[in-house]
């Protein structure tokens, strides 16, 4: 069994986690997304917010294994691999902001195709494209 490799000099509690994992989720997701997610925050649902700030963003994100940008690949892919769509737009978003090209993310799914199903990678183009024309609105 190996050891986990922890960040050098990371965020170390939970109040570290959180403040760092807030930091990129902003970073990478927007800040009009990440308003919307705490605004949108229930009794029901605060625990489950703060537990994808400390551990996803706060945790995972902040590892130097891998560049956000990277990351932003894997996780377009995983989302095509497993149709979670909503997630699937929200980080083609994330993908522009972490520095993707839009023939990268095209790359990514014609990758998918191949691994995850045409059927799949079909769908993401079609989700993906109306985004990535709106954000190319935006320059």
């Amino acid at each position: 069994m190996t050891t986990p490799v922890e960040p050098e000099n990371g965020p170390t509690t939970d109040e570290e986690r959180r403040a760092a994992g807030m930091r990129t989720r902003r970073e990478v997701l927007g800040d009009a997304h990440v308003d919307r997610a705490v605004a949108g925050s229930t009794p029901f649902t605060a625990g489950f917010q703060d537990f994808i700030t400390r551990t996803a963003w706060g945790d995972v994100w902040q590892r130097p294994g891998l560049a956000r940008r990277d990351r932003s690949l894997l996780t377009l892919a995983i989302t095509v691999a497993l149709g979670h769509w909503d997630e699937f737009a929200l980080h083609v978003r994330a993908a522009k902001n972490n520095g993707l090209t839009d023939e990268e993310i095209g790359e990514v799914l014609q990758h998918a195709a191949i691994y995850a199903g045409v059927p799949a990678a079909n769908h993401a183009f079609k989700v993906a494209a109306p985004i990535l024309e709106e954000l190319r609105g935006r320059k």
